[in-house]
C-alpha cells in the first residue's frame, strides 16, 4: 500500500475535498506539481487548471481556478479562488460560451487580449474536467 497524505482543497465558498491521498498534481504559474505524501515543506501560488487527485479508489478531477497551496508536514492545503468537479459544469453552456469567445477574437468584440485569453483558459479547464470520464468520477470526498 503506498504512502498517504490529507489533501484539503477549500474555496471561499465551500471546503470542495478534505481526505487522504496518494499523489495530487496541480497547475501552478512555475509549471506543474507532483505532490507525493511527506514532500518537502513548500508553497506555490495555482493557475487555472486541472487538479488530478490519486487514491485507491481511483483518480478525480477537479477545475482550479487560481489561488494558492502549501505542503506542510504530510497535509497539502490548497486555497483555490474558485473550483468545480466535473459534475458541477454545464459543459453545453462551456461549449457555448468558448464559441462566442472565438467569435468575438475573430471580431475583435473591444474586450482585452488579457481578459479574453483568461476566460478561453477557463472555458478549457471546464472542458477538459467536465468530459473526464476516469476511475472514481462519482466519488469524492466533499464534505
Amino acid at each position: 500500500m503506498a504512502n498517504k497524505m490529507r489533501l484539503r482543497v477549500a474555496t471561499p465558498d465551500s471546503i470542495k475535498f478534505d481526505d487522504e491521498v496518494e499523489l495530487t498534481i496541480m497547475r501552478c504559474i512555475s509549471g506543474d506539481m507532483g505532490i507525493l505524501a511527506y514532500h518537502e515543506a513548500t508553497s506555490a501560488i495555482l493557475d487555472y487548471g486541472v487538479l488530478r487527485i490519486l487514491s485507491e479508489s481511483g483518480e478525480r478531477r477537479m477545475a482550479v481556478f487560481g489561488g494558492i497551496t502549501q505542503v506542510q508536514g504530510n497535509t497539502v492545503t490548497m486555497i483555490a479562488n474558485s473550483a468545480q468537479w466535473p459534475e458541477e459544469i454545464d459543459v453545453a453552456s462551456v461549449e457555448s460560451i468558448r464559441s462566442r469567445l472565438e467569435n468575438q477574437l475573430k471580431e475583435d468584440a473591444g474586450r482585452s487580449e488579457k481578459d479574453m485569453d483568461l476566460m478561453m483558459r477557463q472555458c478549457l479547464v471546464q472542458l477538459e474536467v467536465g468530459n473526464y470520464s476516469g476511475a472514481g468520477k462519482s466519488e469524492h470526498a466533499a464534505v
